[in-house]
């Protein structure tokens, strides 16, 4: 009831832009209304989680209410539905609730870290400055005058450690891209130096200084340039295992997506296994297209349809009911191996000239809508300034003209639910703002395009779960392969070293290259 009642205000909010009568609205419903009885106590047995309500286009059934329809099927009937995208059981909603008291946990983990990081840079930052400043405190009157040589001292410490400062934050105070599931190996390498060489320069001037009360302060600001400079050199350590470590490619991962097939390969440098998992999801959401779950139940339908017209029959006796089943079935699937192929081209062909007719509708129907536009725009030059049209009243105006058409190619392609009328319309007014023209308009929804382009509701994944017989901090090897999972689908990832490569030189004499061209006189005869 709650699914047909979604459905309805989905298409309340369309009937604007369609010509769908009410007796064929009530068709349409009468039509559907069996199959959802049906589906009615197969609900009661599983909890459903629907997607974000982001205004779809359409209904989420277009690619299976695509199959037998014709080109004017709009005009006559309304489709209306109820079914989800993702149906999990109540085991998934517990693994989900487990995964965000995790959440909690990685979260303490992550500000501690901070917190500690951030205390001991603190620490570091203040003990040159103690260093110098506790023999002026403690025993001013006994100690020796500070000449030009310890004043020029000062100056050298202030810049050093303005240097340091800004060096510091520049490695190290940046916003966190991912919180990984273990702790970065280096990094923690870095705070522990740091911590015992701040605690073994503190220990020294305790004993040396401190209990002695030196008086040579000369000394005393020579020991804390020292210990800045030996910041600075850890600071440039830091660079490089950090940063210049892993800039040099040595190994080739290839990310094949579980679903589809789709993959791409990528170069990497000497990175640890969950920071090599970090580089290759914030690729995959630039170069991977949409992942389309709808594309993928057509092949599924037709496997199913073929599997339902089999019939097996026992002739054994019971005693070898499974055996003799599932011999019968691979026997007929066989037989049935030759007729499949013919089915399978022609559906492809048929989906593909759908394709080609309703895109070519689109194209006309967006080049149109653009010329009325310009058309509008010139009516406006000769208004006054008060009275002109912003460009999101001019989407809202020209929309009406193209929506049908391009609501039956996206059914087609079955990219409806990653377009909502809300993000078409930006999308319009943002063209429209920029004077682009309608193929730049069109390149959206022509041509799939990678993840980032579409709602982040619709793709984004908040948890993933880095799977590896490997320990995740150690090192890329040759042959490692370990997998990215979500709930939709997986990237298993295989990684290859780069091949040692030898090259020669080969020396080519340039006299090598001369000829002589002789020719030879001939006269008649």
């Amino acid at each position: 009831m709650s699914a047909a009642m979604d459905t309805e205000s989905t298409y309340s909010g369309y009937s604007h832009y369609s010509g769908h009568s009410k007796k064929a609205h009530r068709q349409g419903r009468d039509r559907h209304k069996s199959p959802r009885s049906k589906d009615g106590s197969r609900s009661e047995k599983s909890v459903t989680i629907q997607t974000p309500p982001a205004e779809p286009l359409l209904g989420n059934d277009a690619s299976r209410a695509e199959e037998g329809q014709d080109d004017n099927w709009g005009e006559t009937t309304t489709a209306i539905t109820g079914t989800s995208e993702h149906s999990v059981s109540q085991e998934d909603i517990a693994r989900i609730s487990k995964d965000l008291e995790d959440s909690v946990g990685l979260d303490c983990k992550r500000y501690l870290g901070l917190t500690v990081a951030a205390v001991l840079g603190l620490l570091v930052f203040l003990t040159p400055i103690a260093f110098i400043l506790l023999p002026q405190i403690l025993w001013r009157d006994d100690l020796e005058p500070c000449g030009t040589v310890c004043e020029g001292l000062f100056i050298s410490v202030a810049f050093k450690l303005l240097i340091l400062l800004i060096g510091t934050w520049a490695l190290f105070f940046r916003q966190p891209k991912a919180d990984l599931p273990r702790v970065f190996v280096f990094r923690a390498l870095l705070l522990v130096l740091i911590f015992l060489f701040v605690f073994s320069y503190w220990l020294f001037y305790g004993v040396r200084i401190l209990d002695s009360k030196d008086t040579n302060y000369q000394g005393i600001v020579q020991y804390a340039v020292s210990l800045v400079d030996a910041l600075l050199f850890i600071h440039y350590l830091a660079i490089v295992l950090l940063e210049l470590r892993q800039l040099q490619p040595m190994f080739t991962v290839k990310v094949v997506r579980s679903t589809d097939g789709e993959s791409r390969y990528y170069s990497l440098g000497h990175l640890s296994i969950q920071r090599a998992a970090l580089v290759v999801l914030e690729n995959y959401y630039r170069d991977f297209t949409v992942y389309n779950p709808a594309l993928l139940t057509a092949s599924k339908s037709r496997a199913a349809k073929h599997m339902a017209g089999l019939k097996v029959y026992n002739v054994d006796g019971p005693g070898n009911n499974a055996s003799g089943q599932s011999r019968a079935m691979i026997a007929a699937a066989a037989r049935r191996r030759d007729s499949s192929h013919n089915e399978l081209y022609y559906e492809e062909a048929d989906h593909e000239r759908r394709v080609r007719k309703r895109r070519a509708r689109l194209v006309v129907a967006v080049e149109e809508a653009f010329t009325h536009i310009k058309r509008l725009q010139a009516e406006e030059q000769q208004k006054a300034p008060g009275e002109m049209m912003d460009p999101r009243e001019a989407a809202q105006a020209i929309f009406p003209s193209m929506a049908r058409a391009l609501q039956k190619y996206l059914r087609t392609t079955r990219q409806q639910q990653y377009h909502s009328m809300e993000s078409i319309l930006q999308h319009l007014s943002f063209c429209i703002t920029n004077n682009m023209t309608p193929k730049a308009f069109l390149e959206r929804y022509l041509n799939p395009g990678p993840t980032l382009q579409y709602d982040r509701d619709r793709w984004f994944s908040k948890q993933w779960t880095l799977v590896s017989e490997e320990a995740v901090t150690s090192g890329l090897q040759d042959g490692v392969v370990f997998v990215l999972k979500c709930l939709d689908f997986s990237l298993v990832v295989n990684v290859k070293k780069i091949p040692f490569i030898k090259l020669s030189e080969e020396f080519i004499d340039p006299k090598s290259h001369k000829f002589v061209l002789r020719l030879q006189s001939e006269t008649s005869v």
